[in-house]
């Protein structure tokens, strides 16, 4: 507990004294993720520009049950362009499935990837709706 609060006080202290760049702060932070995740962990702007997403996040999990282990790849892309959505959305969750994998060092370690477009109502960001592509990672 008392390690927490010393890192927290000097993250505090440190971001607080600086005129720290955000963006290079995230750069970090990712990079600090892909090195304990795998190099691809997180989607590249090639996925973004696709269906011209505004957010992008992956999960990743695996499921024991009767003794059998199913892992999955969770893509989740927000607020894509609904025109380009609109048309054709399983063969743009394909081509989205189709380069994660390429770019993600560990994907042969997961069974599935699931590619969810998530779009959000502006005047009112409890309306959700939500389209869902499973595909098995052999696949690609």
């Amino acid at each position: 507990m008392r390690n927490r609060i010393l890192i927290i006080l000097v993250l505090q202290v440190t971001f607080s004294s600086c005129s720290c760049n955000p963006e290079n702060i995230a750069k970090f932070a990712f990079k600090g993720m892909e090195a304990m995740m795998g190099e691809g962990f997180m989607p590249s702007d090639e996925i973004r520009r696709l269906g011209n997403f505004q957010g992008m996040n992956v999960n990743l999990s695996k499921s024991t049950s009767d003794e059998e282990t199913i892992s999955t790849i969770y893509l989740k892309l927000q607020n894509g362009d609904p025109l380009i959505l609109g048309n054709q959305p399983e063969v743009l969750a394909r081509k989205c499935a189709e380069l994660y994998l390429r770019d993600f060092e560990n994907a042969e370690d997961y069974q599935q990837i699931t590619v969810q477009f998530i779009q959000t109502d502006p005047t009112n960001p409890e309306n959700v709706a939500m389209q869902e592509y499973m595909f098995d990672t052999k696949d690609f």
